[in-house]
Parts: structure tokens; C-alpha cells; sequence
């Protein structure tokens, strides 16, 4: 415990897009740091203009206002260190806001950055801050990456108090999940820290730094996805009790006490979901705990994603209902304009009014309406006799009439069911996968969620880069499908779906092997597909061709992409 805890101390510094008032702090705080720091950024850092080292090619002084690439223009200086700065910038030619790491070409870490950003830059996965440029040019390498104005910190989200449970599930699940398909493709984070990963105002999370941020800072790993899945589970841990879980504090979170250990987060807070607690402790389980129930370590993000997807999904809260407030019955009171007042004390006499006068007109005029009512109800009852009698003859009539004729014209339509999904399984006709993880997010009930496809450069059609991508749903049974509804994330010209009978999650033929159901386009966010007659099938392919060009979100650039959600079959 004590290796770990002073490995804590060495990552707790910011991430590269970080204030610069934290980095002065712990420079203050470390003067070796601050020496190396003057020494190898001496001109950037001071602005000096100071002797040329022998051997070091002198890089362009950088300020407010600095352009690169007569394209990116320098806004604030987030972060000075090591030799390396980290900038908010403005790209002049797409008029947007961006973040732009900057060092020295000849920076002994220069040529492993460009090659990290180049790397993120090929992975295209919109659940990470999107490399958008990364260049060697006039004695400089910088990095150009996305920047989300409406993104929020998980720092500053836990600074207010720890994440509602179906939050912190849902940022371990898209934390992990994101991780994993990195890892497939090669890629490790090494830097996953409070400062990495931001929420979105849709509630997405996003992953910035991957592989950069590590290079920036010359951090390497012999066991990347052990580092990662513990760093996952340091995050849900801060998440779930607001507590950094080693000794040191870090990222504004104050560190467990120290010479206890690494407890159990439903130890350290009260009322902490058990399942998430668990959770934690599997990912950590590596740097000493202990699972409360045993279970086996989580030593690699996928382990993670089993993990979660072995939990029961944690819903969000119930909406609050509030009570209508209650009928108040108003009581008539009788002004007191013109009576005497009473006076503290004294004992107010109640006055009973007098009965009306029972006058001869009133009288008479009672006993006419009573006459009229007894005449309106004598002709009411015998016109709604002979209504009823006619009525009787025409029921009559029509009951020969359908005697006579087809039975089958008297016959109830079928009810409209919709299918229970029991499992689901992405199919990859070509290429790579879009977003396996995520295909439970179609049928899950919860329209925050999807899953999605990559973004695609040019479209509606998605071909000649894929033929098509989708999700083959098990409805447990051999079923008559008749129709499916599908939510749409992206509205736009135009959304094509397919729907398929085939023969099992894993199709043993291709698509020109399996039934076609029905076809539909949709240019809004939802889209119903029909079948000119109902196809008994157990297994069914959503099958989208075509996707609308969806603008730069706060989850991904633009781009032709599709993502859905609310899956619902009917037979």
C-alpha cells in the first residue's frame, strides 16, 4: 500500500489541459520540478529570449494572439510544463474553439507525442475527445484536439457533492466500455484521472487525453490495461464517495485516513449502492483489496464491461411527483360595511335572517314548473320507447342479414403485441465493428442511451465504405414480426433501415441469404418499419444502409452518423 500511495502522488498532477495556476502550485511546491521545468522551457515558460543551449533549436516565443499554421490562433495558456504548453485556441478557418498542445520540435518526448496523437486520431471513437490535427512545423510540434465549451469536469462535478448512483453507473459503463474498444485497437490512456473525463450537457461521457496526455508527460506502463481498469475504479470510488481512495488528497478530493487501508466505499459514505461498491473494489483489486463477496479481480477494461453488464441495470430516479395542492372551498362572508364594530371582548350577537315570504305568486309559479317537468318527462319517456323499439327491429334485421352472409366479416382483428427482446449481438458485415458494447442500449428503456455508428465523411449511403451496419435482436422464440419503431439520435437526410429474418445472433449467410421483412426511410428521429406480412422468425437484423450528416455535437464532430435507441418489435 505504501508503493501505491507514492505512485498516487505521481500522477495526482493535472492532465495537459489543466489550469495554470495548479501547475504553478506544485512547482512552488517541488523545486526540482521547477528547476527542470525553467530549464527545458526556459524561452516558452519566461519569454526571455534567453542564450541558446548548445545543440537545441530555438523555438518561436508564444503568446495571446501567436498563430500556427496561419489557421490556429492562441487564446489562454492552460498550461505551462515540462517544456510543453497547452492552449485554448480559435481555428480561423471552421470558426470553432479549439485545445492545442505545443513543444519544441527537437523536445526529447516530441516525436513519441505526434505518433500517441496520430494513433488517437486513427481510432475515430466519438466517446474520446477527437485528435484534429497533429503537425511538425517551424521548429514546433502541436497537436490540435476538440474542445468542448459544454463539457464539465468530473473534478468540478464531485467538487459539489459524489454522483447519483445511475450517474456513476453510467459513467463507469461508457468509462469502460470506451477503454475496452481503445485497447483493442492498441491504445492505453495511462492518465485517466478526474481531470480526463467530462460530461457532456446530453449527459454523454467523454475521454480527453487518450494516449497524449501520457506522452506529454513521458508516462509509460509494462501492464497498460491493469493501469487503466485501476484508474477506472479509483474513478468510480471518487465518484461514489467523494473521496480520493489512497492517502494523498488529489484532484481536489481529500485522501482515506491514513494506516487503514483501502476500504470498501459503502465503509467510507452511508447509503452507497452495494453493487457499485463492489464494483470498485474488483477494479482496485489489484493495488490490495478485497471484494466483499470474493469475486475475481477486474484486471482489464473488458473485464469491466463483463463486469457491469453482469450487474442489474441501475435505473434512473423516478421523476418527483408533486401533489396538486388541495381544493381550498371558498366561504361566502357577508361584508361588514355599515354594521357597527365589534369591539375586543365583547360578545357579538348572531342574527338568523328570516325565512322567505311564501307569497301566492311564488306559489303558483312553483306548482306550473312542476307541471312542465312532469309533461317534458312523459314525452321524453315515450320517445326513447319507440327509439328503442325501432332499434330492436334494425338489430333484428342485421342479425338475418349477417346470418346470411360471411362469418369471417364478424370477426375481431388480431391485437397488436409487441416481442420481448431477450438478447442482442452487433453484425459486422465488412470492416470493424461500431459499438458492441453498447447494442443493450437499444432495448434498455432508457432513450438517454444508444448505440451508434462511426462517423462517416461522405453519405447518406454508407456504402462504398460498409454495406451496412446493425444489430441482430433473439426474441426467444420463433415470433410473427409484423413491424418495428426505432428512436433516432440524428434527424437529416436520410436514415435507411432494413429488417431481416435470419437464422441465429451469429447469421450463418450473408445478407443476400436471409428473408427480407420490410424497408423504410426516415428523415426525423423516429423510424417505423412495416411488413407487407407478418414473417415468423426468432432472430431479426436491423439493418441501416444510409445515415443523415449530423453537425458537431457535444459528442462527436460532424459527420454522416446514426445512432438509435427504443428498438420496439411487433407482431
Amino acid at each position: 500500500m505504501a508503493e501505491r500511495s507514492t505512485a498516487a502522488v505521481d500522477v495526482a498532477d493535472n492532465s495537459g489541459d489543466e489550469p495554470l495556476t495548479a501547475q504553478a502550485d506544485q512547482s512552488t511546491a517541488d523545486g526540482v520540478a521547477k528547476n527542470r521545468e525553467r530549464d527545458t522551457d526556459s524561452d516558452e515558460a519566461q519569454g526571455s529570449g534567453g542564450a541558446e543551449r548548445p545543440g537545441k533549436t530555438s523555438a518561436p516565443e508564444l503568446h495571446s494572439g501567436h498563430k500556427l499554421a496561419r489557421r490556429y490562433r492562441l487564446e489562454d495558456c492552460v498550461t505551462r510544463l515540462d517544456g510543453f504548453s497547452s492552449w485554448r485556441a480559435v481555428d480561423e478557418k471552421l470558426r470553432r474553439a479549439v485545445g492545442v498542445h505545443v513543444l519544441p520540435a527537437d523536445h526529447t518526448r516530441a516525436r513519441s507525442v505526434l505518433a500517441a496523437a496520430r494513433s488517437s486520431a486513427l481510432l475515430g471513437d466519438p466517446r474520446f475527445v477527437q485528435v484534429l490535427d497533429a503537425v511538425e512545423e517551424n521548429d514546433l510540434v502541436y497537436v490540435v484536439h476538440e474542445w468542448l465549451p459544454d463539457a464539465t469536469e468530473l473534478t468540478t462535478l464531485l467538487a459539489s457533492g459524489p454522483l447519483e448512483p445511475h450517474d456513476a453507473y453510467q459513467m463507469v459503463s461508457q468509462i469502460a466500455s470506451a477503454m475496452a474498444a481503445a485497447h483493442r485497437e492498441g491504445l492505453a490512456h495511462l492518465r485517466l484521472n478526474p481531470n480526463a473525463v467530462l460530461r457532456t450537457s446530453t449527459g454523454q461521457w467523454r475521454i480527453r487525453g487518450l494516449a497524449v496526455n501520457a506522452a506529454l508527460r513521458g508516462v509509460s506502463s509494462d501492464t497498460p490495461q491493469r493501469t487503466d481498469t485501476e484508474a477506472i475504479g479509483a474513478l468510480l470510488y471518487a465518484a461514489l464517495t467523494q473521496r480520493w481512495p489512497y492517502e494523498n488528497d488529489a484532484y481536489g478530493l481529500s485522501g482515506l485516513p491514513k494506516a487503514v487501508g483501502l476500504i470498501a466505499p459503502d465503509q467510507v459514505r452511508a447509503g452507497i449502492h452495494r453493487g457499485l461498491s463492489e464494483l470498485a473494489m474488483r477494479a482496485l483489486v489489484n493495488d490490495g483489496a478485497t471484494a466483499s463477496r470474493h469475486e475475481s479481480a477486474c484486471a482489464t477494461p473488458e473485464d469491466l464491461v463483463k463486469a457491469i453488464g453482469e450487474m442489474p441495470r441501475i435505473r434512473p430516479p423516478e421523476p418527483a411527483f408533486t401533489a396538486p395542492p388541495e381544493y381550498q372551498r371558498t366561504t361566502y362572508q357577508q361584508g361588514s360595511y355599515g354594521r357597527p364594530s365589534v369591539h375586543p371582548g365583547a360578545t357579538q350577537t348572531v342574527r338568523t335572517p328570516p325565512p322567505p315570504l311564501q307569497s301566492r305568486t311564488g306559489k303558483a309559479l312553483k306548482w306550473a314548473v312542476s307541471a312542465l317537468l312532469i309533461a317534458a318527462l312523459g314525452l321524453g319517456s315515450w320517445q326513447l320507447a319507440d327509439a328503442l323499439m325501432d332499434q330492436n327491429n334494425s338489430d333484428d334485421t342485421n342479425q338475418t342479414q349477417t346470418t346470411d352472409g360471411d362469418d369471417n366479416n364478424s370477426a375481431a382483428p388480431k391485437p397488436v403485441q409487441q416481442l420481448k427482446i431477450t438478447g442482442s449481438q452487433e453484425y459486422v458485415a465488412s470492416g470493424s465493428a461500431q459499438a458492441p458494447e453498447d447494442v443493450g442500449n437499444t432495448y434498455d428503456g432508457d432513450s438517454s442511451t444508444f448505440w451508434r455508428t462511426k462517423n462517416y465523411t461522405e453519405g447518406p449511403p454508407l456504402a462504398p465504405y460498409k454495406p451496412g451496419v446493425g444489430i441482430v435482436y433473439d426474441l426467444g422464440s420463433a415470433q410473427d414480426v409484423s413491424a418495428a419503431s426505432i428512436g433516432l439520435r440524428y434527424s437529416g437526410d436520410h436514415t435507411t433501415a432494413k429488417l431481416y429474418a435470419t437464422d441465429s445472433l451469429s447469421p450463418s449467410t450473408g445478407i443476400s441469404g436471409m428473408k427480407e421483412i420490410g424497408t423504410a426511410d426516415a428523415s426525423g428521429t423516429s423510424l417505423t418499419v412495416k411488413a407487407s406480412k407478418a414473417v415468423k422468425t426468432q432472430y431479426v437484423l436491423l439493418w441501416i444502409t444510409a445515415v443523415p450528416y449530423a453537425p458537431t455535437d457535444g459528442y462527436s464532430g460532424a459527420g454522416y452518423r446514426q445512432a438509435i435507441t427504443d428498438v420496439k418489435f411487433t407482431g
